[in-house]
C-alpha cells in the first residue's frame, strides 16, 4: 500500500476509535452522574469481559463443563468402567462439532466460500494438528481419570494447570503477568493441593493413630501413578489452550472462527481415528454391537454436551484468554461440589470446603487485575471496519455523482 494511503487509513482508524469512545461517554452521561469508583469498576469489567457476549460465554463455558464431569461419572458401571468405547465417543463428538461448525458458518456464508477458505488457509489447517493431538489426548484421558477420581477431586486437580498456563502464556504471547496475578495463581494452586488431603483412601490427616508424617503422605499422593496421569492430562490442556489461542488471535486472526473450528475438528477426527488404529479397534469400534452401546441417552448426552463445549471453548479463547479460562474452570468447583453432593451423594469435607474458599478468593483477586490479551484481533477488526466505512463512503460518493441534479 502507498505510504500516503496507509497514513490516511491509519488516521481514519484513529478517528473512528475516538468517535466510538465519545459515543460511549455520551451514553454513560445520559445514565446520570458517575463517581470515580464506578468508572474504575466499569474499566475492570471491560478488561475482564471486553466484548458484548464475553460474560455469557464465560457462564456457558462453566455450565457445560460442570455437566461434563457429572454426566461422564453417571454413565459409568458399578465397577467404575464404561460399557461403551470411550475413544469412539470422543471421535463421534469431534464429528458432531465439525457438523455444527459447518452449519453455523453456512448460516451467513456459502459452501463455495468455505471450500475457498480451506484451500486458501491450508497452512492453518496443518498448524491445527498440534492442538488437535493435545486435545485428543486430553479428552481420552478425561474418561480414564474419572474412573479414579470423583468429579470434585478431578476438577480440583485440573486447577494445577493454572500456573503452567501462566508460564506458557508468558512465553507464547511475550506478556508478563503482574505480581498480583501470580499471587492469585499461587493461591489457586494451593487450593488444589489442599484438596488432596480429602482423599481418605490415601491420606488420613485427622487420624490420631497415624504415625506417617503428613508431608510424606502428601508427597506419596502427589507422586502416585494416578496423579502423574492427570498431570500429563493437564499439561496437554495447557499447551493446547494457549496454542489454540495463539492461532485464533495471532497466526490465523484473519480466518473466520468457524473455519478455524472446521480445521480443528478435521484434525481431531484424524487423531482419534489414529488412537483407535493403534489400539486395534478401528473396525470393531463401529460394529452394530459397539454402536448400540453408544446410542444410550447418557452417552448421547455426553456427545452433545462435549460438542457444545468445543464450540464454546473456541469462542471463549477468541473473546477472552487462556488465563481467564483456567479461572472459569476453577469456579466450576463450587458448583461441582454442591451438585456432586446433591446428585451423586459425594460429601463435601472440610478440606474440600477450604480448597473451594481459596479458589473463590483467588478468582476474586484475579478479577481486580485481569489479563488482557487481544493479540492481533483489534488490528484486524479496525482494518475491516476502516475498509467497510471507506467502501460505504465511496458508494455514497458514486451515488451522489451519478444522481442528476436539478
Amino acid at each position: 500500500m502507498d505510504p500516503v494511503a496507509r497514513k490516511t487509513l491509519e488516521d481514519c482508524l484513529v478517528a473512528l476509535e475516538l468517535l466510538k469512545y465519545l459515543r460511549r461517554l455520551q451514553k454513560l452521561r445520559k445514565r446520570g452522574p458517575w463517581t470515580a469508583n464506578q468508572f474504575e469498576h466499569i474499566k475492570k469489567w471491560d478488561a475482564l469481559f471486553p466484548t458484548q457476549w464475553s460474560f455469557a460465554i464465560f457462564i456457558l463455558y462453566m455450565a457445560l463443563f460442570i455437566c461434563q464431569g457429572i454426566i461422564v461419572k453417571s454413565s459409568q458401571e458399578g465397577d467404575h468402567s464404561y460399557s461403551y468405547n470411550t475413544v469412539t465417543v470422543v471421535l463421534l463428538t469431534e464429528a458432531t462439532k465439525l457438523v455444527a461448525a459447518v452449519i453455523i458458518y453456512l448460516k451467513d456464508n456459502k459452501l463455495r466460500t468455505l471450500i475457498s477458505d480451506i484451500k486458501l488457509h491450508v497452512r492453518i489447517l496443518g498448524l491445527y494438528l498440534v492442538p488437535s493431538l493435545l486435545y485428543c489426548l486430553y479428552n481420552n484421558l478425561a474418561f480414564v481419570n474419572l474412573t479414579v477420581f470423583d468429579p470434585t477431586t478431578y476438577f480440583m486437580l485440573l486447577q494445577l494447570r493454572v500456573v503452567i498456563t501462566g508460564i506458557i502464556f508468558q512465553v507464547v504471547f511475550k506478556k508478563q503477568l503482574s505480581k498480583r496475578q501470580w499471587v492469585s495463581l499461587i493461591i489457586l494452586t494451593a487450593g488444589c493441593i489442599i484438596k488432596q488431603l480429602s482423599i481418605p483412601e490415601k491420606i488420613s490427616i485427622t487420624d490420631p493413630t497415624s504415625t506417617t508424617p503428613i508431608l510424606s503422605k502428601l508427597a506419596s499422593n502427589l507422586l502416585s501413578p494416578s496423579i502423574l496421569l492427570i498431570l500429563f492430562q493437564l499439561v496437554c490442556s495447557c499447551l493446547a489452550g494457549v496454542y489454540n489461542e495463539k492461532l485464533l488471535k495471532d497466526t490465523g486472526a484473519e480466518v473466520h472462527i468457524m473455519v478455524q473450528n472446521v480445521f480443528m475438528y478435521i484434525d481431531s477426527i484424524m487423531c482419534n481415528a489414529g488412537v483407535l488404529a493403534v489400539k486395534g479397534e478401528l473396525l470393531s469400534a463401529f460394529t452394530s454391537t459397539a454402536l448400540a452401546q453408544v446410542w444410550q441417552p447418557a452417552v448421547l448426552g455426553i456427545i452433545a454436551n462435549n460438542a457444545a463445549v468445543g464450540i464454546v471453548t473456541s469462542l471463549f479463547l477468541k473473546s477472552l484468554n487462556s488465563i481467564l479460562k483456567t479461572f472459569a474452570s476453577a469456579l466450576e468447583l463450587v458448583f461441582i461440589a454442591i451438585l456432586s453432593w446433591i446428585i451423586l451423594g459425594i460429601p463435601v469435607d472440610m478440606w474440600t470446603a477450604a480448597a473451594i474458599a481459596l479458589v473463590t478468593y483467588a478468582s476474586f483477586m484475579y478479577a481486580q487485575n485481569p489479563v488482557v490479551n487481544r493479540g492481533r484481533l483489534d488490528e484486524v477488526e479496525r482494518t475491516r471496519e476502516g475498509w467497510q466505512e471507506a467502501v460505504e463512503e465511496g458508494e455514497r460518493l458514486i451515488h451522489k455523482v451519478s444522481t442528476p441534479t436539478g
